[in-house]
Formats: structure tokens, C-alpha cells, sequence
């Protein structure tokens, strides 16, 4: 795309009489003739602020043939003798007459305003130092919070032995006593297989059955998709398409007070929402009809249960009376529970997995543990009562 070029002018001031925004062109101070030179900023440029958008100078460009050919001479230099600042294609110092040597310093675009400053409705990018200073705290601040953490862990998972010894072991057994009982159930006939019920001896070997099914009556089982034509469907999606141009500028500082803008029209994109449209097969649901039946059959059912516990003693069950036609289910728990010092007097529970692990626990058995610093325990044994 075709391009368009500027050229931008700055301004500085003079450090002899405070005489400010003098236009580039003027290498002495209107004010005081003093002659522009390297030192005391006052070949520091400012070009004015920029459109945020765009990046294009907010300032007028320059038109006058004297101030172009100017900002086309190059560079500055400054004399060696007087300081002074002169034309890039000037070969002797227009405040001194002495001759560009060289050794005769350019201006560097170090000596200018930088060229992204100051831009119009953006605050400046870069925190104050106090802004820095406080992130910089907190970041020490979380820096030393996770070291204290990671070390009370560390101190946490370390362990000492001590010795424990069983203030009481403690028992509970239940049994639950249930029988095999008629019931009625309601099923799909398609699912229902007449078979004859068989009683339980001894508490198995039953059959549950399914015998005298009978009140049999058509019902809604459920629901099925059934294609119904087709419809058309519609989606909204969005895509990215070019919406016209937009302008954006780019600059170069020529080392002389003056500044090169470059425009050109680059494409702009914007998002449009459109219509993704296809046929598709439509479906309605339609009942699923099937006979529901009442039928009888035989389940466990819970009648009865008793429960006995004791501690510091061998485990025993509670007696319940067992018809014939039901069966006993037995439940048991065990606790030992195991005393310690460690500062002040604490207490540990093992709870053994069978009656032969729970019996080789006694009162006043002398237990090793390692504890850790948290406060959990483990017994120091064999597998068996760990």
C-alpha cells in the first residue's frame, strides 16, 4: 500500500535562560543567542504526543523548503572548540568558524527525547520506583512464607521412638438374625420366568422363585426417538473478515531535531456473526408400552438383632435362636488402645482385623511407636499389628 511521509519537528530548551520549546530549526536561544550544545539536555528533542492508536504525531509536519532541507542535512555535530551545535553538511563551525574535524562528536538519537514519550492518553508503562519497591517486598514476603512452610514440614515428618503400653483392649459383636419370607414384587412380563421357590437349610441353598404371577396390565415402560422428517438447523458463528483499512505510523528520529513519520493504510479485520445452516433428520419421542405383572417371591428380610461388647477379656457371640428358615449374620469390631508419653500424656488406637490378631494384644503390654512431630502415631512391630 502506498505510503506517506512526514517530517515531525522538535523542541528544546535552553539551560542559560530557561527559555523554553524553541523549534529545532534555531541552533541559538532567540532569547540569549546562546549557542545549542551537547551538554545541559538541551539536545534532548521533545516531538509531542502521539495517537495512541494510529501512532501518528498529533503535531503538524513541516512544509518550508529551509526547514527540510534542514532535517535532510544529517546528522548535527558538535565543534570541538565551542561546542556548538551545526548542520550535518556543514563543514565549519557556523558559532566559531573552526574547521568539523574528526574527531567532531554527531548527534546520537542517546541525545534525544526517546521517541515513545510522552503519548497522549496513555500513563507512563513503567511503575514508580515505589510501585516497585512494594512488589519487590511482597515477592520477599511470599519467598519467605514458603520457606517457612517447606521447614515446618520437614520438621512435621520427622519421627522419635517411644514406648507405649495397652491400657485396655475392647471388643463389640453383632449378630443379625433374618428370614426367608414371602413377598410380593411387580416386574415386566417380558422379564418374568415362572420357577418354583426352594426353602433355605441350615441358612443357604435357597431359590427365590418367581411363581402365581397374576394382575397383569399394559403400561408406559419408557420413551423411543422415531425419525419424523427432516428440519432445517441453524448455528451462529462468527469469523474474521476485512472491514477497511486503518492507518498506522511508524518514526524515525534523523539526529538533528527532526523526526521521519511514515504512514501507510493497513488491513483492518473485524468479526461478523453469520448463519451455518443444514438439513437435518427431526425425531419425536413415542411411548414404549409392556405388561406389568405382580408375582411372588422370597427375600432375606432383617428381624431381629443382638449385640454384645466387653474390654480386657477373650471375644464372644451373643446367642439369638435361629428358626428354620432363617440365617445369622455376624458383624465384630476390636480396639486396643495404647498409652504414651510424649510431653504430655497422649493415646494411640490399633484396630486388630480378625479375633486371632486381637487376642495376641494384653492389658499392660509394652508397645514401641515412632511418633512423629506432628503428633501421629505408628507402631514399631511386626506386620501383623502394625
Amino acid at each position: 500500500m502506498a505510503e506517506r511521509t512526514r517530517i515531525i519537528e522538535g523542541n528544546w530548551n535552553c539551560t542559560s535562560c530557561d527559555t523554553r520549546n524553541i523549534l529545532a530549526r534555531h541552533r541559538s536561544c532567540p532569547n540569549c543567542n546562546n549557542p545549542r550544545e551537547e551538554t545541559g539536555q538541551e539536545s534532548e528533542f521533545d516531538f509531542g504526543e502521539v495517537d495512541d492508536a494510529t501512532g501518528k504525531s498529533l503535531r503538524e509536519g513541516v512544509t518550508d523548503e529551509k526547514a527540510l532541507s534542514a532535517a535532510h542535512a544529517g546528522a548535527d555535530w558538535f565543534c570541538d572548540y565551542c561546542s556548538a551545535s551545526n548542520r550535518g553538511d556543514s563543514p565549519i563551525c557556523r558559532h566559531c568558524r573552526a574547521e568539523r574535524s574528526s574527531t567532531s562528536r554527531a548527534l546520537s538519537e542517546e541525545h534525544e527525547e526517546p521517541i515513545e514519550a510522552p503519548r497522549a492518553r496513555r500513563p507512563p508503562p513503567v511503575a514508580p520506583p515505589a510501585a516497585r519497591g512494594s512488589r519487590r517486598k511482597w515477592l520477599y514476603v511470599g519467598l519467605g512464607l514458603l520457606t517457612v512452610i517447606g521447614s515446618c514440614m520437614i520438621w512435621g515428618s520427622r519421627t522419635h521412638g517411644v514406648t507405649g503400653q495397652v491400657t485396655t483392649t475392647e471388643w463389640t459383636r453383632t449378630v443379625h438374625r433374618e428370614t426367608f419370607q414371602r413377598v410380593s414384587r411387580e416386574g415386566w412380563r417380558s422379564d418374568l420366568s415362572s420357577r418354583a421357590s426352594r426353602m433355605p437349610v441350615n441358612g443357604s441353598g435357597e431359590v427365590a422363585g418367581v411363581e402365581n404371577i397374576r394382575s397383569c396390565f399394559p403400561r408406559q415402560r419408557g420413551t423411543r426417538q422415531v425419525a419424523d422428517g427432516t428440519e432445517r438447523v441453524c448455528t451462529t458463528k462468527t469469523r474474521r473478515e476485512q472491514c477497511g483499512t486503518t492507518e498506522k505510523c511508524t518514526r524515525q528520529k534523523m539526529g538533528n531535531g527532526y523526526m521521519k513519520e511514515t504512514c501507510r493504510d493497513e488491513p483492518k479485520y473485524c468479526s461478523k456473526s453469520y448463519q451455518d445452516c443444514d438439513m437435518r433428520t427431526r425425531y419425536r419421542s413415542e411411548p414404549v408400552f409392556d405388561v406389568s405383572c405382580t408375582y411372588d417371591t422370597y427375600v432375606w428380610q432383617p428381624v431381629d438383632k443382638k449385640v454384645e461388647s466387653d474390654r480386657d477379656c477373650a471375644p464372644r457371640w451373643p446367642t439369638l435362636a435361629q428358626g428354620a428358615l432363617d440365617r445369622l449374620r455376624r458383624e465384630e469390631k476390636y480396639a486396643v488402645r495404647i498409652g504414651y508419653e510424649d510431653g504430655d500424656s497422649k493415646e494411640h488406637v490399633h484396630e486388630p482385623k480378625s479375633e486371632a490378631e486381637f487376642l495376641t494384644w494384653k492389658k499392660g503390654q509394652s508397645v514401641p511407636l515412632e511418633v512423629s512431630n506432628f503428633g501421629s502415631a505408628n507402631i514399631l512391630a511386626g506386620d501383623a499389628v502394625r
